[in-house]
């Protein structure tokens, strides 16, 4: 078996998903049509043309352009049906996916409009699919710590479907510092913590999320190999990075996927995930970073297993989740030798 039959067929792990970020072009023009919604664009091709970005904030604007479509429950059931859909075709078993209800309740939209349509496509996808989940609420952190403290207060209601929060949007001059009291009444309230830092910031950003929010993963994290006394913590205390290389390319962390440096990370001893990020803008879901990282960087069978290995460690699973599928990841492993066959994809929802 080639390596693009083994990424096909080993089953995988996402931790670094935006939902809203799942918005392909056509699905953005049949939700602004259905909706009534003017959009800046006139066709589809127009909208693909905008996904032309020189750095995050200009990425951003388009994004959150891009999200004004999402109006109804069935709006956000339709988007995140779409992904799980598109996730089980690259062999992904189990999501944790990032909304931003800050991005739709600034625009009269219902915190329980969005949960509700989410959790009902992720409760659809789990029984039809087979892919397990947990949602991750993200606060935006160009916004003030008391919106993201009120934002926490709505989603109180809501923790039996919320598993953990997190920090995203804009990193550059929105240090993770600004945000400990809520993510102290966060941990508080049970909710499990996971912060971006280190993508556009500097490795400091790192050391603020893990020793002030006390998070239990690092999203992006990229830059830590710039402070090595960073890197050995992040190594001795098994900290995960949930890295995404095709949007670290799009968003020029790094000029070529040559240059990236996830097989360092890996060489370090550091627990480096791969995920996509926000995949319509991106230019790639999960199985697309997987095959192209790998030509790029001559990652081997044992790479690939050691990424997917971690998906699943670096996951929020239960213990006995985790073995499960480590044992089928394994099996497949052991298996790729000689084996052919694509991998047995579930049913459309």
């Amino acid at each position: 078996m080639n390596l693009a039959a083994l990424i096909a067929r080993i089953p995988k792990a996402e931790l670094h998903l935006h939902i809203e970020g799942t918005l392909e072009p056509e699905m953005m023009m049949q939700l602004a049509e259905r909706n009534n919604i003017s959009l800046p664009f006139t066709s589809v091709d127009e909208i693909r043309r905008a996904y032309d970005f020189t750095d995050l904030q200009s990425f951003l604007d388009i994004y959150y352009a891009g999200a004004q479509v999402l109006v109804t429950e069935q709006d956000f059931y339709d988007l995140t049906r779409a992904y799980l859909e598109r996730a089980a075709r690259d062999n992904v078993r189990h999501a944790e996916i990032f909304f931003d209800p800050q991005t739709h309740t600034d625009r009269s939209v219902d915190f329980e409009v969005v949960v509700d349509g989410v959790s009902r496509a992720l409760q659809d996808g789990e029984a039809k699919l087979g892919i397990t989940y947990k949602l991750i609420l993200c606060f935006l952190r160009h916004l003030s710590a008391s919106a993201a403290m009120e934002t926490l207060e709505s989603a109180l209601s809501y923790k039996e479907r919320i598993y953990a929060v997190g920090l995203d949007s804009s990193e550059v001059g929105h240090p993770p510092s600004r945000f400990v009291e809520v993510f102290d009444r966060a941990r508080s309230e049970g909710f499990m913590t996971v912060a971006h830092a280190g993508e556009e910031g500097p490795p400091e950003y790192i050391w603020e999320s893990l020793d002030l929010l006390q998070v239990k993963r690092i999203d992006h994290g990229v830059r830590c190999l710039e402070d090595p006394a960073l890197v050995k913590r992040l190594v001795e205390e098994q900290t995960p990075l949930t890295v995404c290389p095709l949007s670290n390319i799009k968003l020029r962390v790094f000029d070529r996927l040559e240059d990236h440096n996830l097989k360092r990370l890996l060489g370090a001893g550091v627990c480096a995930t791969i995920n996509s990020d926000d995949p319509a803008y991106f230019g790639g879901y999960v199985g697309e970073n997987f095959l192209q990282v790998q030509k790029a960087l001559n990652l081997d069978a044992d790479d690939i297993h050691t990424l997917a290995r971690n998906s699943f460690t670096a996951s929020f699973l239960s213990d006995e989740d985790k073995k499960r599928n480590l044992i089928a990841l394994d099996q497949v492993m052991d298996q790729h030798c000689g084996s052919s066959q694509g991998p047995d994809l579930p049913e459309a929802l």
